[in-house]
């Protein structure tokens, strides 16, 4: 029985390491689909509510994690067609410091997203305002932040670019 025991020990020492480790796991031997470096892309952000994420609107930091994940597998910004559509809440994001002070009741607050917001754009995204808020809050084309697009409505800009196309990306 001892002899058995240790040819059965044996053998489990010499097998083991083939099988053991990250490198020779089932899951390292997957491969990882990644997108098509030299493809154009079209996606669309529904940007609605006021939540936060490193400081500014989620929706504007997800939007350019976006570009960093495909900048990652080799696909430019050029190749992205990107629109951001803020309506609702959101719209206070895209407001210059001095309309979004008096939106937030803060004379000192700064809005953060304004840094954000000009490097996307600069990055060819393009971000868009909906008409409809501003005009219900009593915004002017002057209180948004420069670079912004006014769009009528931003439930039917946001049908148009998905008819058009774009995949839509909601949730925030």
């Amino acid at each position: 029985m001892k002899r058995r025991f240790g040819m059965f020990f044996a053998v489990c020492m010499v097998v083991a390491p083939a099988g053991v480790g990250a490198e020779s796991s089932p899951l390292a031997a997957r491969a990882i689909v990644q997108v098509d470096a030299h493809a154009r892309y079209r996606a669309v952000y529904d940007i609605h509510s006021t939540d936060i994420a490193a400081g500014i609107s989620r929706g504007l930091f997800y939007a350019r994690g976006l570009i960093e994940a495909f900048g990652k597998q080799g696909v430019a910004p050029g190749k992205l067609d990107i629109h951001l559509v803020l309506h609702g809440d959101a719209a206070q994001f895209l407001l210059t410091d001095d309309t979004y002070q008096t939106v937030v009741g803060d004379p000192f607050a700064v809005n953060l997203n304004a840094k954000i917001t000009q490097d996307l754009i600069d990055l060819g995204v393009r971000v868009e305002i909906c008409h409809s808020v501003m005009k219900a809050k009593g915004w002017t084309a002057e209180d948004v932040l420069p670079g912004v697009t006014l769009v009528h409505d931003g439930y039917t800009r946001l049908i148009q670019l998905q008819n058009d196309g774009y995949a839509v990306i909601g949730g925030f």
